[in-house]
């Protein structure tokens, strides 16, 4: 049986100082739409032992399961369970039993980071220049450069003319040897707010002796004052050629005295990590080709300025130690420091050589105990042939953005929590295959397919990815789909329609949203001393 607690209950384990985990597993497109609790990270059903070992990764830690009370999390509850978690329990009645006890409840993704952000403008105000100010300095050939802070994927999407990527937490780490002259004015923009103010302050934080400006509104802001956006760029601050030596090490310094960041060996590591009362997560936070090739083993892959950006999808447990590495203690440091004034009450920071990064590679995510995998297999040119008879179906269980920019022509949208409802709308064929970029998801559709349906089931090797290696085109689309396209929080510029209302009503969302927060019971931002 599954335990069921009542808002007051969930209130009392916020409040008692034990470790819990509150996990809302909706899609993420619903879960924005139509609210959640502050403290809780998004792990919806479809993906629930994909994403489950990483996020609690003690088996006896306190989770509470909700939904928006439509039974999705006692199907959750029941697989934890299954999966050797001990202590399970379900918000009885999902987030409306908590809105109508008093609780609030807030739209929108990351909303702690995002709130953290607007925190930051308010309390350490770094400087702002909007888009018309930025397009004039460009004109008057002003000394300046602008780096944006984001993810490179995402600076492929959509980029300022000119700019160049750089992560939040990357920018002390690269932008000492990238700047020559302490005159050139750097600003830091990203798709919104919360990266470019974040960004900004990082380098204030760390005595950066340029002129440093946040973008007001990120790339939302270019466009919504006319400007012209650049898509596809790959341009990027490169990493330092002496590991970050010098002036970024000294900043490091400096902002560990001022945030009481705290480092520690191996030998301490492996004591914390070996006691199993408490939830110990160890993260590299470098970018993806230097954790590739080499970091501490165990490790989980997190850039700092993504940790920053989007905490709750990376630490579910709370309180718990956060164990964070890179390989030269920049990093690390500006991510962790930004990790302890959000709330976080035991962050370290591992130090690590070259010759403890045993870890090799991107490994395969570890998988809910118990999850059953489908195992048949169909290869591209199978498949292309099975398509060319009329003898196959594809069932894509990409999200329904990457559906869009790209599928096997023919295939139709699905949502693996769904698949009750939808696969009946897919015309019977002999042969049904799911697709996914990540193959362990389609094993795990087609294993819970294979209990729906009487027509044979395969996965294709490689997915959609696989498809094009072996030369065969894609479509684009929202074409064949089997529901609404609510698995998603779509960005604004993502959307296909009302764009420039989505730009000013996201921005609007993340101006009001510190105000919405600074009064729940959750809220738990922390100021320190400014350096004298």
């Amino acid at each position: 049986m599954i335990q069921k607690i009542t808002p007051q209950q969930l209130r009392q384990f916020y409040d008692d100082g034990r470790e819990l985990a509150a996990l809302d597993v909706r899609e993420e497109g619903v879960y924005s739409r139509d609210g959640h609790l502050l403290r809780v990270s998004n792990v919806p059903l479809s993906v629930l032992e994909l994403r489950v070992p990483a996020l609690l990764p003690r088996k006896t830690v306190r989770i509470v399961v909700c939904d928006g009370g439509e039974g999705l999390a006692a199907q959750a509850a029941e697989k934890l369970q299954a999966g050797g978690y001990a202590d399970v329990s379900v918000l009885d009645g999902g987030t409306p039993a908590w809105k109508a006890a008093g609780g609030r409840l807030y739209t929108g993704v990351y909303v702690p980071s995002k709130a953290f952000g607007e925190y930051i403008q308010h309390e350490d105000a770094p400087p702002e220049v909007t888009a018309t100010e930025l397009d004039a300095w460009m004109k008057s050939g002003k000394d300046m450069v602008v780096v944006d802070s984001r993810p490179l994927a995402e600076f492929k999407r959509n980029s300022i003319p000119g700019a160049y990527d750089c992560p939040s937490a990357e920018l002390p780490y690269r932008m000492p040897a990238f700047v020559k002259s302490p005159d050139t004015t750097v600003v830091v923009n990203c798709g919104g707010r919360t990266r470019s103010i974040i960004g900004a302050q990082v380098l204030i934080n760390a005595g950066f002796p340029n002129k440093v400006y946040a973008l007001r509104d990120g790339t939302q802001g270019w466009k919504l004052a006319g400007l012209q956006l650049n898509h596809g760029r790959t341009e990027a601050v490169p990493p330092p050629a002496d590991g970050g030596k010098g002036w970024p090490q000294q900043a490091a310094e400096r902002v560990a005295r001022r945030f009481g960041v705290r480092r520690i060996d191996l030998k301490r590591l492996r004591e914390l990590q070996a006691d199993k009362s408490r939830t110990t997560y160890l993260f590299d936070v470098r970018n993806p080709e230097e954790y590739e090739a080499g970091h501490l083993p165990g490790a989980i892959h997190a850039p700092g300025g993504q940790m920053v950006q989007a905490t709750d999808t990376f630490i579910a447990v709370r309180p718990s130690v956060v164990l964070l590495a890179d390989s030269d203690g920049v990093r690390a440091t500006m991510t962790a420091a930004w990790l302890v004034q959000m709330g976080h009450q035991e962050v370290y920071v591992v130090a690590a050589g070259a010759a403890d990064c045993s870890g090799r590679g991107t490994p395969a995510p570890a998988m809910l105990d118990g999850a059953e995998l489908h195992e048949a297999s169909i290869s591209a040119a199978e498949l292309k042939r099975a398509l060319d008879a009329g003898q196959a179906q594809v069932a894509n269980l990409d999200s329904s953005l990457q559906h869009r920019e790209g599928h096997i022509p023919g295939a139709w949208h699905v949502v693996r929590s769904r698949l009750q409802d939808q696969l009946p709308k897919i015309p019977a064929t002999p042969l049904l295959v799911f697709s996914a970029a990540e193959e362990p998801l389609a094993r795990l559709a087609a294993a819970d397919a294979s209990r729906l349906t009487t027509i044979p089931v395969q996965v294709l090797a490689g997915g959609a990815a696989g498809w094009s290696a072996a030369g065969f085109p894609l479509e684009t689309g929202d074409t064949r789909m089997t529901g609404a396209a609510d698995d998603l929080n779509y960005r604004a510029l993502d959307r296909k329609d009302k764009v420039e209302e989505a730009m000013r009503e996201y921005l609007k969302w993340e101006v009001e949203l510190l105000d919405a927060v600074a009064s729940d019971p959750d809220f738990g931002f922390r100021r320190f001393p400014r350096e004298s």
